[in-house]
């Protein structure tokens, strides 16, 4: 007979795992599903697996919408994951020790809030401040840390619902989110978000998967070869936070409107802005994304590694992309098959609004696009990670 266990972890999650042994049965990608069969808060949590007929494995955990792990082909044919996380649900759960965006869908809003503030109905709100006196990501127990309601039709699609209520780490509204992830015969993950209010609020969602093309975590990820479509950035300050400015990329390391690796430009300590971020942490404005619409057509950013021969196209129809070299790394986090994740292990290619977008909009700053959902109105976002080789 299985015993059941009860830990209390970190943001108030509680959390029952079976103590049994291992299903017997690993995914492509060497994860056991039996790892992430729990209940946590009194939801059921385990892990879904997607596959295509391309050889391509996707597995997501309903916890916080999180892709664990990416398995796609490499340049000899072989299966490999490229994507950073842990291999049971017990280290994504402990935020105490382990918190974490690693693989996680982002909510209510991705990125950073100024000061943690926003008005919404003509009120000033406070939300909470986790990140150098900012909301960051949307606060301390943002959805990552949310048990979805998970739905898997076929082989190849999840759907996860989440409802968060109104005042949910202090943002407005009653809001019901959707996130679907669908595997492509083309070795596409396509992921589309959806979200209604029952009053004002501000939604940015986003996945923040941790990509290291090579197959290899235990070192930097500094010789992937990055492309940026963008003429312009956001630049921000020693806290991380956007000024109003747009600025242009050219002259400057924040250029990969030519693909280059990341070791050839990440290292110039003598740039502000690398200095600032000890690395890549900056939103670029996509050329993509025009007079309000973006063009799912063309190709918004993309990542290559040389060692594997894995090349990925981000599409998008958001106006910008986070970039995250992993600058917060430090080799202490020990990850899927007891991997050190170093400093710079992987790169985050995050689609979304621009940083302190709901501030930026009230205040009618240029070039920032309105982040704010009414009732009666539905947020979506559209964004595919298209794998292939080179």
């Amino acid at each position: 007979m299985k015993n059941i266990k009860a830990f209390v972890l970190g943001a108030g999650v509680v959390m029952a795992m079976l103590a049994s042994c291992s299903s017997g049965s690993l995914t492509e990608s060497g994860l056991d599903p039996a790892k992430f069969d729990t209940t946590i808060n009194n939801k059921p949590v385990k892990l879904y697996v997607l596959k295509n007929q391309s050889k391509m494995e996707v597995c997501i955990t309903n916890f916080g919408g999180r892709i664990v792990s990416i398995a796609v082909p490499n340049k000899n044919d072989q299966l490999t994951d490229v994507t950073l996380g842990y291999d049971n649900i017990a280290q994504y759960a402990d935020t105490v020790h382990n918190a974490s965006d690693f693989g996680a869908a982002i909510g209510r809003y991705a990125n950073r809030i100024k000061n943690g503030q926003i008005v919404c109905g003509g009120k000033k709100i406070q939300l909470p401040r986790n990140n150098y006196g900012h909301c960051l990501h949307g606060g301390p127990d943002g959805w990552q840390y949310k048990v979805f309601d998970a739905t898997q039709p076929n082989d190849t699609t999840l759907q996860l619902v989440l409802k968060s209520p109104d005042g949910d780490n202090n943002f407005p509204g009653n809001v019901t989110a959707k996130v679907t992830y669908t595997l492509l015969s083309n070795n596409t993950l396509d992921i589309q978000y959806e979200a209604t209010t029952d009053k004002e609020t501000v939604i940015n969602m986003t996945n923040h998967s941790y990509f290291n093309l090579s197959g290899d975590p235990s070192k930097a990820g500094t010789n992937m070869v990055l492309y940026i479509n963008a003429d312009s950035y956001t630049p921000v300050d020693s806290t991380f936070m956007t000024s109003g400015e747009i600025k242009s990329v050219y002259g400057t390391p924040m250029d990969f409107t030519k693909k280059h690796a990341l070791y050839e430009t990440i290292g110039d300590s003598t740039f502000q802005q690398i200095k600032n971020a000890r690395g890549y942490d900056q939103n670029w404005v996509l050329n993509t994304f025009k007079d309000g619409k973006g063009d799912f057509s063309k190709v918004a950013a993309s990542l290559y590694s040389p060692e594997s021969g894995i090349f990925m196209e981000v599409y998008t129809d958001q106006p910008g992309i986070q970039v995250y070299t992993g600058n917060f790394l430090d080799g202490t986090r020990v990850g899927k098959k007891g991997i050190k994740y170093p400093q710079r292990a992987s790169v985050c290619l995050e689609t979304q609004k621009y940083p302190d977008s709901p501030n930026k909009w009230i205040a009618h700053v240029k070039g920032w696009y309105n982040p704010y959902l009414e009732p009666g109105e539905k947020y979506y976002h559209h964004t595919a990670y298209k794998f292939s080789v080179k």
